[in-house]
Protein backbone atom coordinates (compact mmCIF):
# COMPACT_ATOMS: atom_id res chain seq x y z
CA UNK A 1 0.00 0.00 0.00
CA UNK A 2 1.31 3.48 -0.88
CA UNK A 3 1.15 6.22 1.73
CA UNK A 4 1.32 9.95 1.22
CA UNK A 5 1.54 12.77 3.77
CA UNK A 6 -0.20 15.98 2.70
CA UNK A 7 -1.11 19.33 4.21
CA UNK A 8 -4.76 19.86 5.08
CA UNK A 9 -5.10 22.53 2.38
CA UNK A 10 -4.19 20.02 -0.36
CA UNK A 11 -5.98 16.97 1.06
CA UNK A 12 -9.17 17.38 -0.97
CA UNK A 13 -7.26 17.59 -4.25
CA UNK A 14 -5.18 14.56 -3.31
CA UNK A 15 -8.26 12.53 -2.41
CA UNK A 16 -9.98 13.39 -5.67
CA UNK A 17 -6.94 13.12 -7.92
CA UNK A 18 -5.23 10.08 -6.42
CA UNK A 19 -7.47 8.12 -4.09
CA UNK A 20 -10.25 7.80 -6.64
CA UNK A 21 -7.90 6.62 -9.39
CA UNK A 22 -5.69 4.55 -7.07
CA UNK A 23 -7.71 2.91 -4.29
CA UNK A 24 -4.55 1.38 -2.78
CA UNK A 25 -3.27 4.82 -1.66
CA UNK A 26 -3.75 5.88 1.96
CA UNK A 27 -3.78 9.63 2.51
CA UNK A 28 -2.79 11.06 5.91
CA UNK A 29 -3.88 14.65 6.48
CA UNK A 30 -1.80 16.89 8.73
CA UNK A 31 -2.61 20.38 9.94
CA UNK A 32 -1.08 23.03 7.72
CA UNK A 33 0.58 25.46 10.14
CA UNK A 34 0.54 28.92 8.55
CA UNK A 35 3.19 31.34 9.81
CA UNK A 36 2.88 34.95 8.61
CA UNK A 37 6.12 36.92 8.91
CA UNK A 38 7.62 40.22 7.75
CA UNK A 39 11.16 41.18 6.85
CA UNK A 40 13.02 44.49 6.48
CA UNK A 41 15.40 45.09 3.60
CA UNK A 42 17.17 47.97 5.36
CA UNK A 43 19.00 50.21 2.90
CA UNK A 44 21.90 52.52 3.77
CA UNK A 45 24.41 54.13 1.41
CA UNK A 46 23.28 51.94 -1.47
CA UNK A 47 23.72 48.69 0.49
CA UNK A 48 21.21 46.30 2.06
CA UNK A 49 21.58 44.83 5.54
CA UNK A 50 21.61 41.02 5.57
CA UNK A 51 21.28 39.12 8.86
CA UNK A 52 22.54 35.61 9.65
CA UNK A 53 20.25 33.57 11.90
CA UNK A 54 21.63 32.72 15.32
CA UNK A 55 22.63 29.28 16.53
CA UNK A 56 20.10 27.01 18.17
CA UNK A 57 17.23 28.25 15.98
CA UNK A 58 15.50 26.66 13.04
CA UNK A 59 17.45 27.52 9.88
CA UNK A 60 20.48 28.43 12.01
CA UNK A 61 23.24 29.99 9.91
CA UNK A 62 20.94 30.91 7.03
CA UNK A 63 20.69 34.54 5.96
CA UNK A 64 17.46 36.50 6.19
CA UNK A 65 15.91 39.93 6.29
CA UNK A 66 15.42 40.84 9.96
CA UNK A 67 11.83 40.82 11.15
CA UNK A 68 9.47 38.29 12.62
CA UNK A 69 5.98 36.95 13.11
CA UNK A 70 2.85 39.02 12.56
CA UNK A 71 0.62 38.86 15.64
CA UNK A 72 -3.14 38.36 15.05
CA UNK A 73 -3.99 41.98 15.93
CA UNK A 74 -1.22 43.54 13.78
CA UNK A 75 -0.86 44.73 10.22
CA UNK A 76 2.36 43.68 8.47
CA UNK A 77 3.79 47.20 8.87
CA UNK A 78 2.93 47.33 12.59
CA UNK A 79 4.58 43.94 13.10
CA UNK A 80 7.71 45.05 11.26
CA UNK A 81 8.05 48.23 13.37
CA UNK A 82 7.71 46.16 16.55
CA UNK A 83 10.06 43.39 15.44
CA UNK A 84 12.82 45.79 14.32
CA UNK A 85 12.64 47.70 17.61
CA UNK A 86 12.79 44.41 19.59
CA UNK A 87 15.34 42.59 17.44
CA UNK A 88 17.68 45.35 16.25
CA UNK A 89 17.06 48.05 18.89
CA UNK A 90 16.59 50.72 16.24
CA UNK A 91 13.79 52.41 14.34
CA UNK A 92 13.09 52.23 10.61
CA UNK A 93 10.92 53.99 8.09
CA UNK A 94 8.99 51.35 6.18
CA UNK A 95 8.75 52.00 2.45
CA UNK A 96 7.48 49.99 -0.48
CA UNK A 97 6.59 46.32 -0.32
CA UNK A 98 9.01 44.22 -2.35
CA UNK A 99 6.97 41.01 -2.47
CA UNK A 100 5.09 38.36 -0.55
CA UNK A 101 6.05 34.72 -1.02
CA UNK A 102 5.37 31.42 0.73
CA UNK A 103 7.60 28.44 1.39
CA UNK A 104 6.61 25.04 2.79
CA UNK A 105 9.07 24.03 5.51
CA UNK A 106 8.77 20.82 7.52
CA UNK A 107 7.51 22.89 10.48
CA UNK A 108 4.83 24.80 8.51
CA UNK A 109 4.21 27.19 5.66
CA UNK A 110 5.95 30.54 6.05
CA UNK A 111 4.44 33.48 4.18
CA UNK A 112 6.99 36.29 4.14
CA UNK A 113 6.33 39.90 3.15
CA UNK A 114 9.47 42.01 2.66
CA UNK A 115 9.56 45.81 2.70
CA UNK A 116 12.28 48.28 1.73
CA UNK A 117 13.23 50.20 4.91
CA UNK A 118 15.52 53.07 5.88
CA UNK A 119 17.05 53.72 9.31
CA UNK A 120 15.42 56.56 11.25
CA UNK A 121 17.29 56.30 14.53
CA UNK A 122 19.84 54.08 16.18
CA UNK A 123 22.32 51.63 14.72
CA UNK A 124 21.17 48.00 14.27
CA UNK A 125 22.49 45.82 17.09
CA UNK A 126 22.67 42.04 17.18
CA UNK A 127 20.33 40.54 19.76
CA UNK A 128 19.28 37.39 17.85
CA UNK A 129 21.57 37.18 14.82
CA UNK A 130 25.14 35.85 14.50
CA UNK A 131 26.23 38.67 12.22
CA UNK A 132 25.16 41.41 9.85
CA UNK A 133 26.56 42.22 6.45
CA UNK A 134 25.90 45.32 4.37
CA UNK A 135 25.99 44.26 0.73
CA UNK A 136 25.39 45.83 -2.65
CA UNK A 137 22.15 44.36 -4.00
CA UNK A 138 23.95 42.50 -6.81
CA UNK A 139 26.11 40.67 -4.21
CA UNK A 140 23.21 39.45 -2.07
CA UNK A 141 22.64 36.13 -3.92
CA UNK A 142 26.13 34.99 -2.86
CA UNK A 143 24.85 34.30 0.69
CA UNK A 144 23.04 31.12 1.80
CA UNK A 145 19.53 32.55 2.27
CA UNK A 146 16.56 30.95 4.01
CA UNK A 147 14.28 29.56 1.28
CA UNK A 148 11.37 31.91 2.11
CA UNK A 149 13.66 34.88 1.35
CA UNK A 150 14.78 33.74 -2.12
CA UNK A 151 12.15 35.62 -4.15
CA UNK A 152 12.79 38.91 -2.33
CA UNK A 153 16.57 38.48 -2.69
CA UNK A 154 16.15 37.86 -6.40
CA UNK A 155 14.04 40.99 -6.81
CA UNK A 156 16.19 43.26 -4.61
CA UNK A 157 19.42 42.08 -6.24
CA UNK A 158 18.40 43.92 -9.42
CA UNK A 159 17.54 47.21 -7.66
CA UNK A 160 19.75 50.29 -7.51
CA UNK A 161 19.80 52.10 -4.17
CA UNK A 162 22.72 54.43 -4.84
CA UNK A 163 21.98 57.87 -3.43
CA UNK A 164 19.23 56.48 -1.20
Amino acid sequence: MNKRLVNKSTAVNVLVDEAVTSPDITVTVVDDKQIRVVGAAIVRDGEVMCAQRGGGKQLSGKWEFPGGKIEPHETPREALHREIEEELLCEVEIGDEVCTDSYDYDFGTVTLTVFICHLLSGEPRRTEHQQFRWLRPADMPSLDWAPADHKAVSMISTMDFMGK
